[in-house]
Parts: structure tokens; C-alpha cells; sequence
């Protein structure tokens, strides 16, 4: 079957001739839920930890900071240079390394680290999502190559879900060349489906709730 046959029955089929321009396409429907932020944050937790990862809410940014380093005790960890993990003081804790700029030089301490320590953009609370855009704070190796993954996020920037992501940041191609949406550890069923966890990047992830 020729090619302008398969397209002549393409077209047939919705109604269109050959040189006809396309409808435009509808407008865009987002809907956004009225959901409070205590409620968010509960949804969020519940949601990650359905899908095997570790969620809990903290008062305070010095509680944020003690608990990571009770986390990562022993144990080397490469942090982001989000200016949030800064103001927490997490940067500074010993065994952390931080503030690498160079391409090179972060894949090899991401490699070699236990863990990766980053802030997050926004979370989903509906999903249980993290929205991370690639940025020189938040450079997409430290969330993705050190088997265990840190979040630490402030309450407030726990949205809904896609639909009021998508009101913030409508064409977010223009503002990033990557915009990683991290749902619960990393996992496949591509063989026998079998679940196996940490194939495609970290197999355990934390977030910390900041208020």
C-alpha cells in the first residue's frame, strides 16, 4: 500500500481533503482544584509513600538540616547549589560537598557519592511529584546518579497538581532545557515484569517538608 494511498485514508477518515489546513486546535483546559495547604502537603506525603518513599513534615529549617545529617552520618553526599539547602545550612554539613560548577567534576562526585541532596522547584501534591528544572542550583546529576535521593522542599511550593504547574510555568521550554518530574524511587518491570528498583536512578528517595 502506497504512502499517499495510507494518507488519503487518513484523511478520509477525519473528514479532510488533501491541502487543507488543519483546524486550529481547542483552547486549553486546566483545572484547579481548591484544595488547602495543609491538606496539599498530606496528599503529597501519602502519595510518595504509596510508591515506596519517604515523606515527613518538619517545623523548622534546623530541624531540616539535623535530620539530613543524621541521614547521611557516616556516608558521602554531593548537595545542589540551591540557594534553599544553603539557607538551611545543609551545604555546610560534614561529608556534604557543594557548590560545584564544573560539568565534569559533578558527575564524578555524583558517582562516587551515597547520596544526592537538592530542594525541588515545586512538588505535585496530587502525585506525590517532585518538579525539578535544570539549573546551575539544581543541575539534574545530584537527583539522578547517587543511589539515595534528599529532598528538602518548603511547604509552600507544594502545588496541586500538573494543571496549576502548567498556570506557573506554561511553556517552561523557555525557560529550561529540562524539566524532570520525579515520581517515588526509580523502577522497572521491562524484564519478566519483575520490579526492580534504583535501575534508572536512585532506588530510595526521601523529601523533608520544610514549614
Amino acid at each position: 500500500m502506497s504512502r499517499d494511498h495510507i494518507l488519503h485514508r487518513v484523511r478520509t477518515s477525519i473528514g479532510r481533503s488533501a491541502g487543507q489546513e488543519p483546524a486550529p486546535p481547542p483552547p486549553v483546559r486546566l483545572r484547579i482544584p481548591k484544595v488547602p495547604p495543609d491538606l496539599r502537603v498530606t496528599t503529597f506525603i501519602m502519595r510518595l509513600e504509596a510508591l515506596a518513599g519517604n515523606a515527613q513534615r518538619v517545623p523548622t529549617q534546623a530541624a531540616a538540616r539535623d535530620l539530613v545529617a543524621s541521614a547521611i552520618a557516616g556516608k558521602t553526599a554531593v548537595a545542589s547549589n540551591s540557594p534553599y539547602l544553603a539557607e538551611c545550612g545543609i551545604d555546610t554539613l560534614p561529608g556534604v560537598r557543594s557548590g560545584i560548577r564544573d560539568v565534569n567534576e559533578l558527575r564524578d562526585a555524583c558517582e562516587k557519592a551515597d547520596v544526592g541532596i537538592t530542594s525541588a522547584d515545586y512538588a505535585l501534591g496530587d502525585t506525590g511529584t517532585l518538579v525539578m528544572i535544570a539549573s546551575p542550583a539544581e543541575a539534574r546529576l545530584v537527583s539522578l546518579l547517587p543511589p539515595v535521593h534528599i529532598a528538602v522542599v518548603p511547604c509552600g511550593r507544594v502545588l496541586t497538581g500538573l494543571d496549576e504547574l502548567f498556570t506557573i510555568l506554561p511553556l517552561p521550554a523557555e525557560q529550561t532545557s529540562s524539566m524532570v518530574l520525579i515520581t517515588g524511587p526509580s523502577r522497572t518491570a521491562d524484564i519478566e515484569q519483575i520490579l526492580v528498583r534504583g535501575v534508572h536512578g536512585p532506588g530510595r528517595i526521601s523529601v523533608l517538608l520544610v514549614e
